[in-house]
């Protein structure tokens, strides 16, 4: 439970080595990067929750 905030960390962090080996500015996928963040955050609070209610 403690390594869930790695969930949207792991993919940003290849979404930006991805942009940086094609050469894509930042600035324009930025907007893939609030979806990585925000959906692996809401994962990881929903994988919370069914530990908190199933214990």
């Amino acid at each position: 439970m403690t390594r869930l905030f790695l969930l949207p960390l792991i993919p940003a962090l290849f979404w930006y080595l991805f942009l940086l080996y094609n050469r894509i500015p930042i600035k324009q996928g930025a907007r893939v990067f609030y979806w990585i963040i925000g959906l692996g955050w809401g994962l990881a609070a929903f994988l919370s929750l069914m530990i908190v209610l199933t214990r």
